[in-house]
This record gives C-alpha cells, structure tokens and sequence, in this order.
C-alpha cells in the first residue's frame, strides 16, 4: 500500500473542522472497533475537531465503545469517511447527510470507485489492519484503548489469525501493539468470546441441524422463532459461522436468518475453497472470495443461491480430483 495515500488522508483529517465516520448495517467487531478507533484517534489528535461516529448501536458491543448521535442538521460541509463496506449503498446512519468529500478504507474487493479518496487492499486481514498501519505511518496518536479495539477488530477478521487474509503484515502490526501499548490480550480475547450459556446452546442447535449436500454445501434457516427460544439477537448466528470451518465433508456453508424489521433474508456464506463472492453479488450481496454475504427478498431466492452454490461445490470437487 503506497505511504503517499495514507499521508493524503491524514491531510484531509487535518484539513477539516467537523468529521463523520460510518460503516455497513449490520456491523461486525471490525466494521464498529475500525470506527470507534478511528474517531478516538482523530479526537485524540485534533481536540478541537467535531468527530462523529455514526450508524445502528449494537448492544453486544458496547464495550468496544458509544457510538454518536446524528445529528446533521447542526453540521455543514463535512468530511466523511466510510470504513469496512465496498459500496455507499450499504453504509449505515448517512441517508440524510450532506458531506463536501468521501473518504474509503476497505479491505473488500471492489471494482468500481466510491469516493474521491480511497484506500482499498482485499488482501489486508482487515479494516483495523488498515487504520493501524494509517495511525503508524502518519501523526494521528494511539492509545491502549485504541490499540485494544484495533487489536480486537484484527482479531475477530482474521478469525483468530486462521484465515488466508491474515499475513507477516498482520502478525508485525499486532506485534507492535501489543509491544507499544502493553495490551493484555488474554483479557481482551475473553472479552471478545465470551459467551452466555444460552449462546451455548444455540450454538449446539446450529450443529444439530445444519443440512448438508452430497457435494459439501451446508445450510441452515434460521427462524425468528428459534432464536426467541434461544433468546439470541439476529446478529447471533453470524457471530458464529466461523466456528464451523474445518468440518470434513463442507466446502461451503451458509447460514440464513429472517431481518424481521426490514423484511429481507440475511445470508451469511463461508467456503473452504469454492469461490462465493461472485455467485453473492447476484443476490444484493459480495464481500471476499471466502466470506461473502448477501440479502434476499423471498424464500424462493434463498432456494435458488443454495442450488447456484451446491453447483459450484460440484465442480470444485471435481476439479480437485
């Protein structure tokens, strides 16, 4: 990644009095620890600037720290920065925001430009990855609390450092933090996976039930019934799709859950192999090759992505041999 953008953005920080930071709906540990980070940091810097970050509060993850409110009718002409999302249609908390220019730092791949400014890697492990290596190539300040939730965002990703995206790159940043700020890892990691005993237990119901294909597709639909049973949120299942990785017999995995609120499927999609972005993008979703996600409108939607994904877990299969 060229030191010269990371530099041209730290001159547009510096640049402007007031700044909103946003993220995707239904945001992860990176999406909100990128965020929250971020705007500390700049507050941290520059005192005097107006710094907000915005979008949905997610009660589990409170500690990473309170988000601001909206309130644009009090600022003009800000700057604002987008993080973790490839596409401005999926930002969370701007719909009604009047910005003078457009900031991106992702680590999605996107073809398309979305803002006069971009820092874009698809193989960075994640969003956090990227604002440490901004806050260490440029004047913006850290401290253990920043240090922590960026050290927290690199961590859930990469999935505990398991995933391909994870690289020497990412092991010297966490390396740094945890050195410079004296992080207690151990503390945060509990902090992260700590989990309720009924989360437990759903987690047991998700193995019980997940449908798998001769060809290595798994799939479970998730009703709003059984996570009322469970007194899990929506959000619970995605928290924990990665802890099906290295199952034998998948290559891909999918779990779908009913936004009731906005009345559309979300779909979370995992491969061990397969190429999925693709076959996502299809159905108002994307993200990476291995970790993608997408959002249907019925359930006959829903049926036709699981038949395009056991296909191509066919001939992935078959190609192996």
């Amino acid at each position: 990644m060229a030191l010269d953008k990371f530099k041209l953005i730290y001159k547009k920080i510096k640049k402007y009095d007031t700044i909103v930071i946003a993220r995707h709906v239904g945001p992860d540990p990176d999406a909100v620890t990128s965020e929250i980070a971020l705007r500390d940091s700049i507050r941290l810097t520059f005192p005097e600037k107006k710094v907000l970050a915005v979008g949905a509060s997610i009660s589990k993850f409170k500690y990473f720290g309170v988000l601001d409110k909206q309130e644009y009718d009090k600022i003009k002409d800000p700057l604002l920065i987008i993080l973790d999302v490839p596409t401005l249609d999926r930002v969370d908390g701007i719909e009604n925001l009047s910005y003078k220019e457009l900031i991106k730092i992702d680590h999605h791949p996107c073809e398309k430009k979305q803002a006069d400014l971009e820092i874009v890697d698809d193989v960075s492990s994640s969003t956090c990855q990227l604002i440490a290596e901004l806050l260490f190539k440029t004047q913006l300040k850290m401290d253990q609390n920043i240090a922590n939730n960026l050290f927290l965002g690199i961590v859930s990703d990469s999935d505990r450092f398991l995933l391909s995206y994870t690289t020497a790159k990412t092991f010297q940043i966490v390396s740094r933090l945890i050195q410079e700020y004296h992080l207690n890892f151990s503390h945060l990691y509990t902090q992260l996976y700590e989990r309720p005993i009924n989360e437990i237990r759903f987690h047991g119901y998700l193995a019980e039930h997940l449908n798998l294909t001769e060809n290595g597709l798994a799939y479970i639909k998730i009703t709003p019934e059984v996570l009322k049973e469970y007194n899990v949120d929506n959000g619970t299942p995605s928290n924990m799709i990665n802890d099906f990785n290295y199952i034998k017999e998948v290559l891909v995995w999918i779990f779908v859950t009913l936004d009731e609120k906005n009345s559309i499927f979300k779909v979370n999609i995992r491969s061990r192999g397969p190429i999925i972005n693709e076959t996502a993008e299809k159905y108002n979703g994307g993200g990476h090759k291995f970790a993608s996600g997408a959002r249907c409108k019925t359930m006959e939607e829903i049926d036709d992505l699981l038949k395009e994904l056991d296909k191509i877990c066919k001939y992935y299969k078959e190609s192996q041999i």
